[in-house]
């Protein structure tokens, strides 16, 4: 158990950021290749003005007449990508052994925080199922690959939250939490999770064509 420890919180990470950053860098790099080539046109009129509205615009919560259509779904998105994004950065567990293996700390958030954040992902992730299972627009455009990048989501932050509060058999979830963790940076430049690297991109192309070539709001 302890050789399995050591190896997905040593070697495994390292593995993990290699794939993740390469995978990022590849897909941004083949993308950018791939759209010269199809529609060359794209970068004469890309602007950085009508491009950066449209990512702040899509960035506030209820900004666009879609999310004021759709306010639970808003709500629930909004709260889940950020937990999803801050929880793993600023609770305790993290930055200790970041600090034990680098020297380097920040400012924490109380565990009882990191508990809820945890618990709202989860529940987010439990949201997202269900729509995809009733909502029949939803459903249609549904396979197999959307619940299991779902499962990949929520299992760090079921397994953090079993380890950190030492229920039984925490020993065997800290090695899947870190495990799953990995998973996770290495699925994201391979899979819908892509959408993380690819938004600034894809809305500020989208925000260029609607406000610098058609004159209208992409909203």
């Amino acid at each position: 158990m302890h050789s399995i420890y050591n190896f997905v919180s040593g070697p495994m990470v390292w593995v993990a950021f290699i794939v993740f950053i390469g995978g990022c860098l590849y897909r941004l790099l083949s993308m950018g290749i791939l759209a010269a080539k199809r529609d060359n046109v794209i970068f004469s009129y890309a602007s950085p003005y009508y491009g950066m509205r449209s990512i702040l615009r899509w960035l506030t919560p209820f900004a666009t007449t879609n999310m004021r259509k759709h306010p639970g779904m808003t709500v629930v998105t909004f709260i889940f990508h950020f937990c999803l994004l801050l929880s793993p950065l600023f609770v305790y567990g993290h930055i200790a052994l970041i600090s034990e293996s680098w020297n380097v700390s920040w400012w924490y958030l109380p565990d009882s925080v990191g508990d809820v954040m945890a618990f709202l992902v989860v529940g987010a992730c439990a949201f997202f199922m269900i729509r995809r299972l009733k909502d029949p627009e939803v459903k249609y455009l549904t396979s197999a690959s959307d619940f299991v990048i779902l499962a990949i989501v929520a299992a760090p932050f079921l397994t953090g939250f079993w380890t950190y509060h030492q229920w039984p058999g925490y020993s065997i979830c800290g090695i899947l939490h870190i495990l799953s963790g990995e998973i996770m940076l290495m699925a994201i430049p391979f899979t819908r999770l892509s959408h993380m690297i690819f938004f600034p991109f894809t809305r500020g192309y989208i925000g260029s064509e609607f406000g610098a070539v058609r004159h209208v709001q992409d909203w």
